[in-house]
């Protein structure tokens, strides 16, 4: 019997209920998807930067609407690697594709029509700037509401990453009001600093979510839940190294005609077994 959206929702929800909490990987394909899962991970997330990367696109207030992601897009890939997988997938659906509580509710009952066990909402309005802390709660009741008891919802709050002196207080209200609208988890980027993290966890009324690898290589995943943070996240950071690594490659070829990458590489029959045997698996929980 195939592996339902709810059923898949519902373990997802109790690794957030667990007593020790749980890395959850960023992939941006089925590959990568697939190759996290084998790793032993209990669930995986999308990474919309890694997405639109590899499209060819920009992610994050993106100044040409005509380049930015669609939803639709968005989706069909996030719904692509939840198929592929019998393990919970959670899609990045940043601001939820739509101002209105109305859109971001519309956006939710796609990702669950898509297969998806959860999904992060952010208050960072697309052009620029926080959404209205009312406003922005709005927009979480109205993700609950749709999402039911089928769906893991994380509420982004952007707050710390604004960098004000009140940002870390800024970022406790406007988790605390999340998580009274509905939100499952609490999502704070901008900081992995102990002491910070430490606050966060005693002052925020719900499971916290801290992401690692926003532009630096520092802190350990171990460390953070040991301080009580329940998921730690790596956001794009996977697909931004990999592609860092197409960069040398080809800058070595070019300059040097040499190939030292190729030493890391994956060999291929252990890649044909891999995905032969989650293809395989996929079909028999269909069947």
């Amino acid at each position: 019997m195939d592996i339902s959206q709810a059923t898949k929702a519902r373990a997802f929800q109790a690794l957030h209920l667990a007593q020790t909490g749980f890395i959850l990987p960023n992939a941006w394909d089925v590959g990568t998807a697939l190759l996290l899962a084998a790793a032993g991970f209990p669930a995986v997330a999308t990474t919309s930067a890694g997405i639109a990367f590899s499209l060819g696109r920009p992610d994050y207030q993106v100044a040409d609407p005509r380049l930015a992601v669609s939803r639709d897009e968005m989706l069909r890939r996030s719904g692509e690697i939840a198929a592929a997988l019998s393990a919970p997938v959670s899609a990045d659906l940043e601001a939820g594709y739509g101002e209105t509580p109305e859109a971001v509710a519309e956006t939710v009952r796609m990702a669950i029509a898509a297969g998806l066990a959860g999904g992060n909402i952010e208050d960072a309005r697309p052009g620029g700037g926080l959404y209205d802390e009312v406003l922005a709660a709005e927009r979480i009741a109205a993700a609950r509401e749709a999402g039911g008891d089928r769906f893991v919802l994380n509420a982004r709050t952007d707050a710390l990453q604004a960098g004000a002196p009140e940002s870390l207080a800024a970022c406790i209200r406007r988790a605390n009001l999340y998580r009274a609208a509905g939100a499952d988890c609490l999502f704070t980027p901008g900081t992995t600093d102990p002491a910070v993290v430490r606050t966060l966890v005693a002052e925020i009324d719900g499971p916290l979510n801290v992401v690692m690898g926003l532009g630096e290589a520092g802190g350990d995943a171990r460390e953070l839940i040991a301080a009580g943070v329940k998921r730690v996240t790596l956001g794009g950071s996977l697909a931004r190294a990999a592609l860092g690594l197409v960069r040398r490659a080809a800058e070595e070829l070019r300059d040097e005609g040499t190939i030292s990458y190729a030493r890391g590489q994956l060999p291929q029959s252990e890649l044909n077994r891999l995905f032969a045997a989650a293809r395989a698996t996929a079909e028999q929980a269909s069947a």
